[in-house]
């Protein structure tokens, strides 16, 4: 089967490379077939941050820059875009960049292994913040470095660096000439798409399902930060593989009069920006959705159609109603999201049907919402137990409900007995305790290595208490509600 050449820019060059099967991540590429080895390997799945790249893309006439975990990117999909390792960072007389010269003013590391990421990350803040005359406050540099981990130094100083970096003599990238140069390889990169590729990356929604009914047997990824793992973690090797990301009609999000419609292909950053734009109490929650490379990759109809247990997504997209659109050639069907799953990642497509659009209701007046996260760690890790809960109340009853649970059940899950429970009753505390006992009886969790059955089971009655107390004005019970500059005063 042929392998498309893949092609992108890389120091100001076009960079070339032919013969690169499928399934190759970027990270095997930059170190053993470029000999970019400042880029390192850490965890292998996404967690670390030691292989952060940036990748810049043209969009709508300017560039966008995410930060990305080049250990599960696959090679192809750097295809038609800009990239940067460490080792690009520094001007041609060897002058740092502001990204590099605030780590070594600020002593921000020590054994260095996880640097070359740290310094990734703050070159794709420096881009998307400072080269944009905003400032980088100590919150947003938490934020948006919660994807690297580092051992050694401690966070302190690599935070100072964050913020230093905008104090420096600035360094801008030639933007209009970047985005010619992208503009030019772009039709090279489009092109005359053969069915006999190895890598399929159709840039419409037609050719798209036209690919996945000629295709069945190719393996379908999006953003790739559970499908990498499946490379580097279980050596499974795909032989075809068919991306969604380049259908432009699935990139979008659209505003309807009742709900918003999020295209599958949306990455996760952009999904979560459009559900907090609704409803802005999510902001925590979504913020605490893996780290910024991950939610840079990842797309929400990725998340929602791998179907994991402990994924994030689902409990509150389950919570808000949503309803998923599925599509092939010639016909779709809407369904509700918890209606999708049908066991442990299983769920109702048909081999030539793929998840296509995310319908999410609008708030109504009266809503009231929250989503809990139960992890081990409060950034960057996975959920032992996730729980969504949308109430709304009339004259102090429950007029409508949607609770949605993570982490308790084979699949993501709606929690029906309960919800029955709660329908039409008055919103008491001896209510909120009723529903708490009904939500422990409704699940049998299993033990694992983040949380045995006994606690998620505790934990799911005691997120309602939580919810129970947060309906009545309660504040400062929740750690999203703490800051460090608070607990330091």
């Amino acid at each position: 089967m042929h392998s498309k050449t893949i092609r992108f820019i890389r120091r100001g060059e076009l960079v070339a490379l032919g013969n690169v099967p499928p399934d190759r991540t970027l990270l095997e590429v930059l170190r053993e077939d470029l000999g970019a080895t400042g880029t390192k390997e850490g965890c292998g799945e996404g967690d670390c941050g030691a292989c952060t790249v940036v990748v810049a893309e043209e969009d709508g006439g300017r560039l966008r820059w995410r930060a990305l975990n080049s250990c599960v990117q696959l090679a192809h999909a750097v295809d038609g875009r800009a990239l940067w390792t460490v080792e690009d960072l520094a001007a041609g007389d060897g002058a740092l960049h502001p990204a590099q010269e605030a780590m070594v003013e600020c002593h921000g590391s020590q054994c260095g292994f996880c640097t070359p990421g740290f310094v990734m990350s703050l070159f794709g803040m420096y881009q998307n913040h400072v080269c944009r005359g905003r400032a980088i406050t100590r919150e947003l540099a938490q934020e948006e470095l919660s994807g690297n981990l580092c051992r050694c130094t401690g966070y302190r100083p690599i935070l100072d660096a964050a913020q230093r970096m905008g104090e420096l003599p600035r360094v801008d990238v030639d933007d209009a000439a970047l985005i010619s140069s992208l503009q030019q390889i772009r039709h090279s990169v489009s092109a005359g798409m053969k069915t006999e590729e190895s890598y399929l990356a159709p840039e419409s929604l037609g050719e798209l399902l036209a690919a996945r009914a000629a295709h069945t047997q190719a393996q379908v990824v999006a953003g790739c930060t559970d499908a990498g793992l499946w490379i580097t973690k279980q050596h499974q090797r795909f032989g075809q593989v068919l991306d969604v990301t380049r259908a432009r009609e699935l990139r979008r999000v659209e505003d309807y009069e009742n709900h918003i419609a999020i295209g599958a292909a949306v990455t996760l950053s952009d999904a979560f920006d459009a559900l907090v734009a609704q409803r802005p109490q999510l902001k925590t929650f979504a913020n605490r959705f893996a780290g910024l490379p991950v939610r840079n990759a990842g797309t929400l109809g990725g998340n929602v159609a791998n179907g994991s247990p402990i994924g994030d997504t689902m409990p509150l997209l389950i919570a808000l109603n949503a309803q998923l659109v599925l599509m092939k050639q010639g016909g779709h069907r809407h369904l509700p999201l918890e209606a999708f799953y049908t066991g442990y990642r299983r769920n109702v497509l048909a081999p030539d049907e793929l998840v296509a659009w995310i319908l999410v209701p609008k708030p109504r007046s009266g809503e009231f919402l929250r989503a809990y996260k139960i992890s081990k760690r409060f950034d960057d890790d996975i959920s032992a137990v996730c729980l969504a809960v949308r109430m709304e109340l009339r004259e102090g009853r429950v007029a409508d409900i949607g609770i949605g649970a993570g982490g308790v059940a084979a699949t993501p899950v709606r929690t029906m007995r309960t919800e029955a429970l709660l329908a039409g009753r008055e919103w008491t505390a001896d209510a909120a305790r009723e529903a708490a006992q009904a939500l422990r009886d409704e699940f049998q969790p299993i033990s694992d290595m983040r949380a045995s059955a006994a606690y998620r089971s505790t934990v799911l009655g005691n997120l309602v208490q939580r919810f129970w107390l947060e309906t009545q004005g309660a504040t400062s019970i929740n750690l999203e509600q703490f800051s460090l500059r608070e607990i330091a005063a």
